[in-house]
């Protein structure tokens, strides 16, 4: 039996002239490709004068590192670059492969305005007006116009409709939930839908189970319930099931999915064969 290597950690510097968001997605999903490496993430944002980049190059110099940035101002990108030279220290500019492969292909100029994926355009208003329709339609809520959401998630307690919802928002996307909960009627809004696409979401019971016991801990709630009773949870997802066939929703199975990959499969069934039943594992 060999033994399990133990995780390196290592400083990763994120150095942003805006709220540092794409950086840092950037900068998990490059470390996630690598094994028992754990990065300790210093992040510096809105970094736009030379003060605040010598405060954040004094802090890479006591924590040695990899330095990853997105400064788009050329005195201020040219100083850090030197600072980092001067440390002996890597220095990634990480968007900069991707933005002159852009160039090149469009044959456009590259601009230098600082955060403008952040402008506050149309496409930022829908996302602040998709993210209140999730909150105000959030498990059951505001039921009497669902017709006006992109899509509405369908499933039984703890399948992540809510998170998922939140997720989609961001994106853009109206989405909605509804629980179904076995003592309470299904709303008629929702089997009256006709333009708005409508996911059922399943889970396998083991995994619900293990979920809602999670829950209950972290309520401290310990006594014994239908809301983890084998049978009672295994007839939910069943009564759940055969409601997504007899209306012809489309499924997706959250068992091993995580949040994103949940919304992933949303989106790609809002783009794609909408009406069409997929059970999605």
């Amino acid at each position: 039996m060999t033994n399990p290597r133990i995780a390196t950690y290592f400083h990763v510097h994120l150095v942003s002239d805006s709220t540092g968001e794409t950086l840092n997605a950037m900068a998990r999903a490059v470390c996630a490709r690598f094994e028992n490496v754990l990065p300790i993430e210093h992040i510096y944002a809105l970094v736009r004068s030379q003060r605040q980049l010598d405060r954040a190059l004094a802090d890479i110099e006591a924590a040695p590192g990899v330095v990853i940035h997105t400064i788009v101002d050329a005195e201020l990108r040219e100083a850090l670059e030197e600072g980092c030279r001067r440390l002996d220290m890597p220095c990634i500019a990480a968007l900069d492969p991707l933005v002159s492969a852009m160039s090149r292909y469009l044959g456009a100029a590259i601009s230098s305005r600082v955060g403008a994926q952040h402008a506050l355009d149309h496409d930022y208003f829908n996302r602040m007006d998709a993210l209140n329709y999730a909150i105000g339609h959030d498990d059951g809520q505001g039921g009497q116009d669902l017709e006006q959401a992109d899509v509405v998630l369908v499933g039984v307690s703890r399948t992540s409709k809510t998170p998922t919802c939140i997720y989609l928002a961001h994106r853009g996307v109206r989405a909605a939930n509804v629980p179904l909960v076995p003592s309470r009627p299904i709303p008629d809004k929702l089997l009256q839908l006709k333009n708005t696409l409508v996911v059922g979401l399943t889970i396998s019971p083991d995994r619900l189970i293990q979920i809602r016991r999670n829950r209950l801990l972290s309520l401290k709630e310990n006594r014994t319930s239908t809301y983890i009773d084998v049978d009672a949870v295994r007839e939910e997802i069943v009564y759940a099931r055969r409601l997504y066939e007899r209306q012809g929703w489309p499924v997706i199975d959250v068992t091993r999915r995580s949040v994103e990959e949940t919304a992933a499969a949303v989106m790609n069934l809002l783009t794609s064969g909408r009406g069409q039943v997929e059970v999605l594992g």
